[in-house]
């Protein structure tokens, strides 16, 4: 009797239970179909896209946090004589390495054409391990933080050289190439912007804490990138890209021959594969992008200290950089939002024209430096970096030829971060004098007018050689 009541009882209980049990997981597993909808719409699912943009989020939520960690370590917790001196340390440990290793990241992954997926997880993996070492190294003021932060950076470059080659192998039906690379950005962009107040916080637990959360993301970004198609590891119909100057630039000198065997240009009666057919657009595009990654390294090392030592009107340091930052994070996502519905309609009329308005914005910041000047060229330079490399990626999808694609998606990219690190060493290297910064912006920004914009609006009215952009 008493357990027949018992039982009766519990009935209720269970019952109710179970109804929390659901409204506590709710929120979550309904966020979770949500998220997984938006990823896998439009065929996205289908072709493998949304694994891929799902990655990326995870990559820029594991980034970020490793970015809040060595900021408050490097930069935040000293004065700003010495955050200078460990700032130009750090740099000089990983950056300067890095720009002797970043020319060898493409030619290295053209020789994983098999292992794609496995090449992804790895810089996932490594990057986990990195963060573990950096802990223990932000804990005891270790000088192991800076070799660990190098290879976060190396991981993390080539982790992107390898997604930007993967992306035309998962494009949907009817999806051009500009849409997808602009869903993958806007998926980091957003994850970032919700990862970065969490490892705010978890900054306040220890500053070690944003690390093992970057570890814990990393190691599911690992399992993530074992999950994307099969067809990601595919090599068929793909050749090695050379970036050389287009036919009519610079004339391909003849080979010698050695024992009667050709050497050079063709080999076997076939040519070796390069991007000598394709037209200026790509390259004059790669110019133009160039300039406006060395403009991001430079602002963000430069303003980083101008601010420090001289906020904005009435601001603190803190804020200051978190409204210049703020600015420029939703630029860039402005500028992917318009690069989407764009749809890739005249690519180099789109990198000339943003290429002369962060130009002009830059020349406004160095005649009228103020506040709201910098936060304008913050905002412009997001905007208009983030719309040039979908317009350049939109060119290399029509103008360079299926099989040598992937190769040269590996290497302009390499480009642009060799370009990114020397951007960023000029503004370390100068002083804090705001005018000054403003007019090196400027100078960056009319170097690669000077070398790009002519060669693209011609290259616009004679039309494209290879029209391939849907």
């Amino acid at each position: 009797m008493t357990s027949a009541r018992s039982h009766k009882d519990s009935g209720p209980l269970r019952r109710t239970g179970r109804t929390i049990g659901h409204a506590l997981h709710a929120p979550f597993t309904g966020t979770a179909r949500g998220i997984r909808k938006a990823t896998h719409a439009h065929g996205a699912g289908e072709s493998g896209l949304g694994k891929l943009i799902e990655l990326h989020a995870v990559n820029g939520a594991g980034d970020v946090m490793i970015t809040v960690a060595l900021a408050s370590t490097v930069f935040f917790s000293v004065p700003t004589d010495e955050a200078r001196g460990r700032v130009a340390l750090y740099l000089a440990v990983t950056m300067a390495p890095f720009t002797l290793l970043a020319p060898v990241i493409g030619p290295l992954l053209d020789h994983l054409p098999h292992g794609r997926r496995a090449a992804m997880a790895g810089a996932m993996l490594a990057r986990a391990v990195l963060a573990l070492t950096m802990a223990g190294a932000v804990a005891t003021g270790g000088l192991e933080l800076y070799p660990a932060a190098l290879g976060v950076l190396v991981c993390s470059k080539a982790y992107g050289v390898v997604r930007s080659a993967v992306v035309p192998r998962l494009l949907p039906p009817r999806f051009s190439l500009v849409k997808a690379n602009s869903r993958v950005t806007l998926a980091g962009l957003l994850a970032t912007g919700v990862a970065a107040p969490i490892g705010a916080g978890l900054h306040t637990i220890g500053s070690a804490w944003p690390l093992y959360g970057a570890c814990v993301i990393f190691i599911g970004g690992t399992v993530l990138a074992f999950t994307l198609p099969h067809k990601v590891d595919s090599s068929k119909g793909e050749r090695k890209a050379q970036l050389v100057p287009p036919y009519g630039v610079t004339a391909p000198r003849p080979e010698p021959k050695r024992n009667g065997k050709a050497r050079g240009r063709e080999k076997n009666g076939e040519k070796r594969p390069g991007l000598r057919s394709v037209g200026p657009s790509v390259l004059n595009g790669l110019q133009a992008n160039t300039a406006h990654r060395a403009l991001s390294g430079f602002l963000i090392f430069f303003l980083a200290f101008l601010l420090r030592e001289h906020p904005l009107a009435g601001q603190s340091a803190a804020v200051s950089l978190g409204i210049v930052g703020v600015a420029a994070g939703v630029g860039n996502a402005l500028g992917t939002a318009v690069g989407s519905w764009l749809r890739a309609r005249g690519p180099e009329v789109i990198v000339a024209s943003v290429l002369a308005l962060a130009l002009g914005v830059a020349v406004l910041a160095a005649l009228f430096f103020s506040t709201v000047m910098v936060t304008a060229l913050s905002a412009t330079a997001g905007f208009t970096q983030a719309l040039s490399k979908l317009s350049l990626d939109a060119m290399i999808q029509r103008d360079v030829p299926e099989e040598v694609r992937t190769s040269a998606f590996a290497r302009s990219e390499t480009v642009l971060q060799m370009a990114w690190v020397i951007g960023g060493g000029i503004g370390i290297a100068l002083p804090l004098n705001g005018v000054l910064g403003m007019s090196v912006a400027s100078g960056i920004l009319t170097l690669g007018a000077a070398t790009s914009v002519r060669g693209l609006l011609s290259a616009a009215r004679r039309g494209s050689p290879h029209p391939r952009v849907a």
